[in-house]
């Protein structure tokens, strides 16, 4: 159940993150401060600009965070080494939010029209 949960707070944050209209003048910036040449540290708001443009690669972080702040499935589940079930929850976020977008998606674009 603790997995459960922990998998819809990752696609919460990651839903948010990507879609979200409250975080859309940060990525406006982050993205402009990205594709402006001679910028110092240009590389870094360019990761960061591809990186809350793709649920897929922003819910592989937020797995990284989970994992440090809140609790670690794989490692609770599977008794792995700490350091491999960041790394592995990272991986269940990314796949298991990329799940849940696909269904979603789906939905949306297969919906009846109300024609």
């Amino acid at each position: 159940m603790n997995t459960l949960i922990w998998i819809l707070i990752a696609y919460g944050m990651s839903n948010i993150l990507v879609y979200g209209s409250i975080f859309n003048a940060p990525r406006q910036f982050i993205n402009v401060i990205g594709n402006t040449e001679g910028f110092p540290l240009r590389f870094v708001f360019k990761f960061i600009s591809d990186l809350v443009s793709c649920m897929m690669c922003t819910s592989t972080w937020v797995g990284f965070f989970l994992s440090l702040t809140f609790f670690s499935p794989t490692n609770t589940l599977f008794g792995t080494n700490e350091w491999y079930s960041i790394f592995l929850d990272g991986v269940l976020a990314s796949g298991a939010v990329w799940a849940f977008n696909s269904v979603i998606e789906w939905f949306e674009q297969n919906r009846p029209s109300n024609n």
